[in-house]
């Protein structure tokens, strides 16, 4: 279970590093799926920025914990998905609910779970 557990964690990891690359080489398109949208050159240096930062420390960082079988590492990517998570419940209360909301909040809920379930065994 431990090895399936690292896999799934690797994988993960790897999607996040995946995501904060595409952030480097062309912002607007990683954005747009996420909802987001550039004003100016400084919007675009955030993405590359602020954006490429969280997909690639939290996914270097998971799968670096995987490889190593180190669960440690895995302790700044929960926290920032569980950051993650409670601004989105935090929009919900605040804005309301939408539905388009309901897959990212799933996945990080989900990466979560998992994030926590390697946090305690691997």
């Amino acid at each position: 279970m431990k090895l399936v557990l690292r896999i799934v964690l690797g994988l993960a990891g790897l999607v996040f590093v995946v995501m904060g690359l595409a952030f480097w080489a062309n912002p607007a398109t990683p954005a747009a799926r996420l909802g987001i949208e550039a004003a100016g050159a400084l919007g675009t240096s955030s993405l590359r920025a602020d954006m490429a930062a969280f997909f690639g420390v939290a996914g270097g960082l998971t799968l670096l914990a995987a490889v190593r079988a180190n669960a440690r590492l895995l302790t700044a990517p929960l926290l920032m998905i569980a950051i993650a998570l409670t601004g989105r419940i935090i929009t919900v209360i605040v804005d309301g609910y939408t539905p388009e909301m309901m897959q990212p909040m799933v996945i990080e809920a989900v990466l979560l779970a998992l994030l926590a379930a390697g946090r305690r065994s691997i």
